[in-house]
């Protein structure tokens, strides 16, 4: 776990959660705008991703390693005194729903980033039917995750850094894709415990990864009195590194400040 001191005085604290593959630092540009912008930022590598370990890259024993992490990381964000925000993109969107689904968090309000509801390309039925086997005999077996670079933005520059990254995660383990799609059926099943939060929801219109459609659904069934949603028509998976990404920022830190001003917290 990492923390980022806002430049001046804090107004709240972001907590960042990233999204499957890859890691924290991936994420300087959005944590300089969140600094900059008056924020303080805590952010960490996900277990199995990142920095946390070499030896089980691309694994997990269950989907809630991930969300007693993140809990740690909101834990830590209270230490600031000051309002709370959680920011989860991809898979780190769904982590996100799931810990409001689990826990009773005093957050101001949540943004999800082309949250992970659903997949554009699954696995073929045969693939699917055949990993509940392999899931049971060798969890640990990690195949080709089937992803690229080059579907996750437009932007070249972040393509080309992430074309000569050590730390981005190529494979993933059949475990891991047993616990995700777990996740994803439960994001829906639980729909009616979601935490009652202000919640911000913006998917990528040209998302490669995931399928916007069941993010749509999601979020039009999900009983939340405050609930926004902002598609960006041209945008890849990946919306706060496209080209347009100074938009989008602007986006979610607008929908930050309005719930800080909500609460009394600025004028």
């Amino acid at each position: 776990m990492w923390k980022w001191e806002a430049e001046g005085e804090a107004k709240a604290v972001i907590v960042l959660v990233h999204g499957a593959m890859e890691h924290h630092g991936r994420y300087g540009w959005l944590i300089q705008m969140w600094r900059l912008a008056g924020f303080h930022v805590i952010m960490g590598d996900l277990p199995g991703q990142g920095m946390t370990t070499r030896s089980r890259r691309g694994h997990i024993d269950s989907f809630d390693e991930y969300i007693i992490e993140v809990k740690d990381w909101v834990q830590a964000a209270y230490q600031y005194n000051l309002p709370v925000f959680l920011l989860g993109h991809s898979m780190g969107g769904l982590i996100t729903i799931r810990l409001l689904q689990e826990e009773q968090l005093n957050v101001a309000g949540v943004i999800l980033s082309s949250p992970c509801l659903g997949l554009v390309q699954p696995p073929s039925k045969f693939l699917n039917a055949i990993s509940h086997i392999i899931n049971l005999v060798y969890p640990s077996l990690r195949m080709n995750s089937g992803l690229t670079v080059q579907m996750a933005t437009r932007n070249e520059d972040v393509r080309e850094a992430d074309s000569n990254d050590t730390l981005y995660i190529t494979k993933v383990s059949i475990r891991w894709y047993r616990e995700l799609v777990g996740a994803i059926k439960e994001a829906f099943e639980n729909l009616e415990d979601t935490q009652d939060l202000p919640m911000l929801v913006m998917q990528g219109g040209d998302d490669k990864i995931v399928n916007k459609g069941t993010v749509k659904e999601w979020f039009n069934h999900v009983p939340l009195s405050e609930k926004r949603f902002k598609e960006w028509p041209k945008c890849y998976h990946e919306i706060f590194n496209e080209p347009e990404r100074e938009e989008v920022f602007e986006y979610a830190k607008d929908f930050v400040f309005s719930q800080l001003k909500a609460i009394g917290y600025i004028v």
